[in-house]
Protein backbone atom coordinates (compact mmCIF):
# COMPACT_ATOMS: atom_id res chain seq x y z
CA UNK A 1 0.00 0.00 0.00
CA UNK A 2 0.97 3.46 -0.76
CA UNK A 3 0.46 6.86 1.00
CA UNK A 4 -2.23 6.29 3.77
CA UNK A 5 -5.67 4.84 4.47
CA UNK A 6 -6.84 8.22 3.08
CA UNK A 7 -6.19 7.68 -0.45
CA UNK A 8 -7.95 4.57 -0.29
CA UNK A 9 -11.29 6.27 0.29
CA UNK A 10 -13.37 5.19 -3.20
CA UNK A 11 -16.49 7.43 -1.56
CA UNK A 12 -17.59 9.26 1.51
CA UNK A 13 -20.91 11.39 3.17
CA UNK A 14 -21.81 11.68 6.43
CA UNK A 15 -23.30 8.36 6.51
CA UNK A 16 -20.44 5.99 5.43
CA UNK A 17 -16.88 5.30 3.77
CA UNK A 18 -16.13 3.28 1.42
CA UNK A 19 -12.57 1.73 0.94
CA UNK A 20 -10.69 0.19 -1.42
CA UNK A 21 -9.37 -2.54 0.81
CA UNK A 22 -5.47 -4.00 -0.07
CA UNK A 23 -5.29 -7.73 -0.14
CA UNK A 24 -3.48 -9.38 2.59
CA UNK A 25 -5.10 -6.51 4.92
CA UNK A 26 -7.40 -8.58 7.84
CA UNK A 27 -10.88 -6.29 9.03
CA UNK A 28 -10.11 -7.64 12.14
CA UNK A 29 -7.60 -8.33 14.50
CA UNK A 30 -7.10 -11.61 15.52
CA UNK A 31 -5.45 -13.60 18.19
CA UNK A 32 -2.15 -13.80 16.59
CA UNK A 33 -2.13 -9.99 15.83
CA UNK A 34 -0.89 -8.13 13.24
CA UNK A 35 -2.07 -5.32 11.00
CA UNK A 36 -5.99 -5.25 10.78
CA UNK A 37 -8.51 -2.22 9.35
CA UNK A 38 -8.55 -1.50 12.76
CA UNK A 39 -5.15 0.16 13.35
CA UNK A 40 -6.73 2.55 10.27
CA UNK A 41 -9.99 3.66 12.19
CA UNK A 42 -8.69 6.51 13.90
CA UNK A 43 -7.51 7.96 10.84
CA UNK A 44 -10.63 7.20 8.87
CA UNK A 45 -12.78 9.11 11.74
CA UNK A 46 -11.08 12.17 10.46
CA UNK A 47 -11.37 14.21 13.88
CA UNK A 48 -14.67 12.53 14.97
CA UNK A 49 -15.59 11.15 18.56
CA UNK A 50 -16.93 8.23 16.81
CA UNK A 51 -15.03 5.64 14.78
CA UNK A 52 -16.08 4.51 11.75
CA UNK A 53 -16.52 0.51 11.66
CA UNK A 54 -17.41 -2.18 8.68
CA UNK A 55 -20.48 -2.77 8.34
CA UNK A 56 -19.55 -6.39 6.64
CA UNK A 57 -16.93 -8.92 6.03
CA UNK A 58 -13.82 -9.10 3.34
CA UNK A 59 -11.61 -12.04 3.76
CA UNK A 60 -8.30 -10.44 4.30
CA UNK A 61 -7.26 -11.65 1.18
CA UNK A 62 -10.33 -9.99 -0.49
CA UNK A 63 -9.59 -6.87 -2.15
CA UNK A 64 -11.83 -3.74 -2.88
CA UNK A 65 -14.83 -2.43 -1.76
CA UNK A 66 -15.75 -2.74 2.09
CA UNK A 67 -18.47 -0.45 3.59
CA UNK A 68 -18.06 1.57 7.16
CA UNK A 69 -20.56 3.15 8.83
CA UNK A 70 -19.83 6.61 10.39
CA UNK A 71 -22.74 6.99 12.89
CA UNK A 72 -24.71 4.66 15.15
CA UNK A 73 -27.92 4.96 12.73
CA UNK A 74 -25.88 4.76 9.69
CA UNK A 75 -24.40 1.01 10.75
CA UNK A 76 -27.56 -0.20 12.41
CA UNK A 77 -29.35 0.51 8.72
CA UNK A 78 -26.02 -0.31 6.32
CA UNK A 79 -26.28 -3.83 8.56
CA UNK A 80 -30.10 -4.46 8.21
CA UNK A 81 -29.60 -4.06 4.06
CA UNK A 82 -26.48 -6.28 4.39
CA UNK A 83 -28.59 -8.62 6.09
CA UNK A 84 -31.04 -8.66 4.47
CA UNK A 85 -29.50 -9.25 1.13
CA UNK A 86 -30.35 -5.73 -0.09
CA UNK A 87 -27.01 -4.87 -0.64
CA UNK A 88 -26.03 -5.60 -4.32
CA UNK A 89 -22.35 -7.30 -4.14
CA UNK A 90 -20.33 -7.29 -7.49
CA UNK A 91 -16.90 -9.63 -7.63
CA UNK A 92 -14.70 -9.98 -10.19
CA UNK A 93 -12.26 -13.51 -9.70
CA UNK A 94 -10.06 -15.07 -12.05
CA UNK A 95 -10.30 -19.04 -11.44
CA UNK A 96 -8.58 -22.18 -12.86
CA UNK A 97 -10.27 -24.30 -15.35
CA UNK A 98 -13.30 -23.81 -18.01
CA UNK A 99 -16.08 -22.71 -16.50
CA UNK A 100 -19.45 -22.24 -19.29
CA UNK A 101 -21.11 -19.33 -20.17
CA UNK A 102 -23.45 -18.40 -16.53
CA UNK A 103 -25.42 -20.46 -14.41
CA UNK A 104 -26.44 -20.69 -10.49
CA UNK A 105 -24.63 -22.09 -7.60
CA UNK A 106 -26.92 -23.24 -5.18
CA UNK A 107 -25.25 -25.10 -2.97
CA UNK A 108 -25.41 -25.41 1.29
CA UNK A 109 -22.37 -24.13 3.13
CA UNK A 110 -21.14 -26.24 6.49
CA UNK A 111 -17.79 -25.48 8.43
CA UNK A 112 -15.83 -28.14 9.10
CA UNK A 113 -12.41 -28.46 10.65
CA UNK A 114 -9.23 -31.09 10.63
CA UNK A 115 -6.26 -30.95 13.14
CA UNK A 116 -4.24 -31.26 10.13
CA UNK A 117 -5.76 -28.76 7.60
CA UNK A 118 -7.76 -26.39 10.24
CA UNK A 119 -11.22 -25.16 9.25
CA UNK A 120 -12.72 -24.59 5.87
CA UNK A 121 -16.09 -24.55 4.17
CA UNK A 122 -17.87 -27.05 2.74
CA UNK A 123 -20.97 -28.04 0.91
CA UNK A 124 -23.14 -30.42 2.48
CA UNK A 125 -26.80 -30.69 2.73
CA UNK A 126 -26.67 -29.77 6.40
CA UNK A 127 -24.97 -26.48 5.91
CA UNK A 128 -26.95 -22.75 5.72
CA UNK A 129 -28.29 -21.89 2.26
CA UNK A 130 -25.67 -20.57 0.45
CA UNK A 131 -26.29 -19.37 -3.58
CA UNK A 132 -24.35 -17.70 -6.56
CA UNK A 133 -24.74 -16.62 -9.58
CA UNK A 134 -21.87 -16.20 -12.36
CA UNK A 135 -21.09 -15.06 -15.91
CA UNK A 136 -18.04 -15.37 -17.82
CA UNK A 137 -16.46 -12.11 -18.96
CA UNK A 138 -13.43 -13.75 -20.56
CA UNK A 139 -11.09 -16.75 -20.87
CA UNK A 140 -7.48 -17.91 -21.49
CA UNK A 141 -6.50 -21.46 -21.67
CA UNK A 142 -6.27 -22.51 -18.45
CA UNK A 143 -7.94 -19.56 -16.94
CA UNK A 144 -11.09 -17.69 -16.87
CA UNK A 145 -12.45 -14.21 -15.58
CA UNK A 146 -16.16 -14.72 -13.80
CA UNK A 147 -18.64 -12.12 -12.33
CA UNK A 148 -19.54 -13.56 -9.16
CA UNK A 149 -22.55 -12.02 -7.26
CA UNK A 150 -23.56 -13.59 -4.26
CA UNK A 151 -27.57 -13.59 -2.99
CA UNK A 152 -26.37 -14.85 0.41
CA UNK A 153 -23.62 -13.78 3.10
CA UNK A 154 -21.68 -17.08 3.77
CA UNK A 155 -18.48 -17.31 4.97
CA UNK A 156 -15.92 -18.21 2.26
CA UNK A 157 -18.96 -18.49 -0.15
CA UNK A 158 -17.34 -17.42 -3.18
CA UNK A 159 -14.65 -19.39 -2.00
CA UNK A 160 -16.31 -22.50 -1.77
CA UNK A 161 -18.92 -22.48 -4.23
CA UNK A 162 -16.29 -21.93 -6.93
CA UNK A 163 -13.83 -25.23 -5.65
CA UNK A 164 -17.25 -27.19 -5.68
CA UNK A 165 -18.41 -25.75 -9.46
CA UNK A 166 -14.67 -26.87 -10.70
CA UNK A 167 -12.87 -23.99 -11.31
CA UNK A 168 -11.08 -22.97 -7.67
CA UNK A 169 -10.22 -19.27 -7.41
CA UNK A 170 -6.22 -18.89 -8.57
CA UNK A 171 -4.05 -18.17 -5.45
CA UNK A 172 -7.03 -19.67 -3.02
CA UNK A 173 -4.45 -22.28 -1.95
CA UNK A 174 -6.83 -23.51 1.07
CA UNK A 175 -9.83 -24.36 -1.73
CA UNK A 176 -7.19 -25.77 -4.24
CA UNK A 177 -6.54 -22.65 -6.60
CA UNK A 178 -2.64 -23.14 -6.26
CA UNK A 179 -0.61 -20.34 -4.21
CA UNK A 180 -1.44 -16.67 -3.61
CA UNK A 181 -2.09 -14.02 -3.69
CA UNK A 182 -5.81 -14.69 -4.26
CA UNK A 183 -7.40 -13.35 -7.62
CA UNK A 184 -10.77 -12.02 -5.72
CA UNK A 185 -12.08 -8.50 -5.88
CA UNK A 186 -14.81 -6.56 -4.10
CA UNK A 187 -15.32 -4.97 -7.42
CA UNK A 188 -18.44 -3.46 -6.93
CA UNK A 189 -20.99 -2.71 -4.12
CA UNK A 190 -24.69 -0.87 -4.80
CA UNK A 191 -26.72 0.03 -1.51
CA UNK A 192 -30.52 1.05 -1.80
CA UNK A 193 -29.90 4.62 0.54
CA UNK A 194 -31.54 7.63 -0.13
CA UNK A 195 -30.01 8.72 -1.87
CA UNK A 196 -28.53 5.38 -3.34
CA UNK A 197 -24.64 4.72 -3.08
CA UNK A 198 -23.05 2.79 -5.79
CA UNK A 199 -19.22 2.47 -5.89
CA UNK A 200 -16.26 0.71 -7.98
CA UNK A 201 -13.11 -0.13 -7.00
CA UNK A 202 -10.02 -0.96 -9.19
CA UNK A 203 -8.48 -3.82 -9.96
CA UNK A 204 -5.30 -4.30 -7.84
CA UNK A 205 -1.95 -4.40 -8.92
CA UNK A 206 -1.86 -8.42 -8.25
CA UNK A 207 -4.95 -9.32 -10.40
CA UNK A 208 -4.52 -7.30 -13.66
CA UNK A 209 -1.30 -9.66 -15.70
CA UNK A 210 -4.20 -12.73 -15.04
CA UNK A 211 -6.88 -10.64 -16.24
CA UNK A 212 -5.52 -9.21 -19.09
CA UNK A 213 -4.71 -12.80 -20.27
CA UNK A 214 -8.37 -13.35 -19.87
CA UNK A 215 -9.08 -10.25 -22.08
CA UNK A 216 -10.02 -7.45 -19.39
CA UNK A 217 -8.25 -4.15 -21.20
CA UNK A 218 -6.93 -1.27 -18.17
CA UNK A 219 -9.27 1.74 -18.92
Amino acid sequence: MTGGPLDLVLYQDARLLVLDKPAGLAVHAGPRGGPSLEDWLPTLAAGRRRLPQPAHRLDADTAGCLVLGRTKPALAELGALFAGGQARKTYWAVVRGAPGESGVIDAPLLKRSTAQEGWRMTVDPAGRPAVTEWRRLGAAPGLAWLELQPRTGRTHQLRAHCAHAGWPILGDARYGGGPGPMHLLARAIALPLSPPVSVAAPVPPHMRAALARCGWAAA
